[in-house]
């Protein structure tokens, strides 16, 4: 299970005509065990989703439709219908969606953080020890001399 945050994560489409396309890797948005991805077609003529019997709409009024979905599990097709109105009439067509585990990548930052605490810390143990030695070593100096 991923942390909460945000993430890419490479989404591959199936099914309809095999002209549409959606944008990878997608946004994956995590919080509380929830995941949600959002899905950026190569068509600003989809005017609605259907996923898991739940319906989205888009997120936006301009450029290609983009829409903000549940997503129930990786690495498994995801049934999926869109309505497009690029026809004469909408038509409601079924893709699949599959979420590749093996490529997310965090976009939040937090690794960037841990990393960098992680420096900062191990900067101020060795700055530590240094000074202690040092210390210890004009003690002995100072004790010679006496």
């Amino acid at each position: 299970m991923l942390e909460n945050g945000e993430y890419e994560i490479d989404v591959s489409l199936a099914g309809g005509s095999g002209r549409a396309s959606v944008t990878s890797p997608a946004k994956l948005f995590v919080s509380d065990g929830k995941m949600q991805a959002q899905i950026e077609w190569s068509s600003s003529n989809y005017d609605y989703m259907e996923v898991g019997g739940v319906d989205y709409y888009p997120i936006n009024t301009d450029g290609n439709s983009t829409f903000v979905i549940d997503v129930s599990s990786l690495d498994t097709d995801i049934p999926v219908k869109a309505e497009t109105l690029a026809m004469s009439t909408p038509h409601m067509i079924e893709y699949t969606l599959n979420f590749d585990s093996q490529s997310v990548r965090s976009t939040s930052g937090n690794g960037v953080v841990f990393v960098c605490s992680g420096c900062v810390l191990a900067a101020a143990v060795v700055f530590a020890v240094f000074m202690f030695k040092r210390k210890r070593a004009l003690r002995k100096s100072n004790d010679e001399v006496l």
